[in-house]
């Protein structure tokens, strides 16, 4: 595990709040964040260490020697980040899809483009297999993104369900777990639930979403220690086919309204200039420009490091 002094857990904890931000977006991915952050595979290899093992270490050698091979400071510096996030951001993020959908879907557009770049670039060998998985998870997050939402559901085991599935995608750069939420019809039940403080739905999916990170974390770990270059390419076709959903200009098709709230059903990808309504193209453009470059200065800011 990495030695880390009090600042490096500060950035940490801010990696974790870019993460909580991203995943409260229906189409962006935590799991792109946490690659482009470099904390990926540590993440999934620390995730991977909770088993029986480590809780014999707890009993044999002590809670020190537990919470190292946990590599527990990273791990609650992390997710507290993303709890943070989470709490202070729900409702903000909520306004601005609600409010601002173009300008924050350019953004995030600019955001997961460059990620392409940047987590292709680690693959150290292409060739046919490289490809044709690439192709394939491109052509899979792509009809994932294709597929309908499902009413709202406010069943607690659907829910555990939800959070199980969710945080899965999560941990995937590319696929979205608040578009999984959406897709299964938890999102709105989940984002109001953070939003009043209802305990029990909350704790049902974390309980649900823990549960899904302990056993996804551990295939990921596999994949990456056999196949590297074959999941790196898996994961930026994911990106690639994500694009899809978080085009910033669309129209609506078909939206269903469930109680107070209206969800869209069915929308299409449509160019600025046939978008119903202001298109705000040099705005759009320029937080796409941004989000773009950012990937490359942390990038660059985290190898000088």
């Amino acid at each position: 595990m990495k030695s880390r002094n009090p600042l490096d857990y500060v950035f940490v904890t801010l990696k974790g709040m870019a993460m909580g931000a991203a995943d409260v977006v229906p189409g962006v991915s935590g799991g792109t964040i946490a690659f482009i952050s470099g904390i990926y595979e540590e993440l999934i290899s620390s995730i991977n260490n909770i088993n029986l093992s480590l809780f014999k270490t707890l009993g044999k050698k002590g809670f020190k020697a537990f919470w190292t091979k946990l590599n527990g400071n990273f791990l609650l510096t992390l997710f507290v980040g993303i709890f943070i996030s989470v709490i202070s951001l729900a409702k903000f993020l909520s306004w601005l899809l609600e409010n601002k959908p173009v300008l924050l879907w350019s953004f995030f557009f600019g955001l997961v483009l460059a990620s392409i770049f940047f987590v292709g670039k680690e693959i150290k060998k292409w060739n046919l297999s490289t490809i044709l998985v690439f192709i394939g998870g491109a052509v899979l997050a792509y009809f994932i993104t294709e597929l309908p939402p499902n009413e709202n559901i406010n069943s607690l085991p659907y829910l555990f369900l939800s959070g199980a599935l969710a945080v899965c995608a999560m941990i995937l750069p590319g696929i979205s777990g608040a578009f999984i939420l959406v897709l299964l019809g938890s999102y709105k039940t989940i984002l109001d639930a953070v939003h009043e403080r209802d305990v029990n739905i909350v704790l049902t999916v974390g309980i649900g979403a823990i549960f899904g990170l302990l056993s996804f974390a551990r295939l990921l770990k596999w994949m990456f220690v056999h196949y590297k270059n074959l999941t790196l390419a898996l994961l930026t076709g994911f990106i690639l086919g994500s694009l899809n959903k978080i085009w910033p200009w669309k129209k609506v098709l078909e939206t269903k309204t469930f109680g107070d709230k209206t969800i869209v059903v069915d929308e299409m990808n449509v160019l600025p200039s046939a978008f119903e309504g202001d298109p705000q193209i040099l705005p759009a453009v320029v937080l796409a420009l941004f989000g773009f470059s950012l990937i490359f200065i942390l990038e660059k800011t985290a190898s000088k490091k």
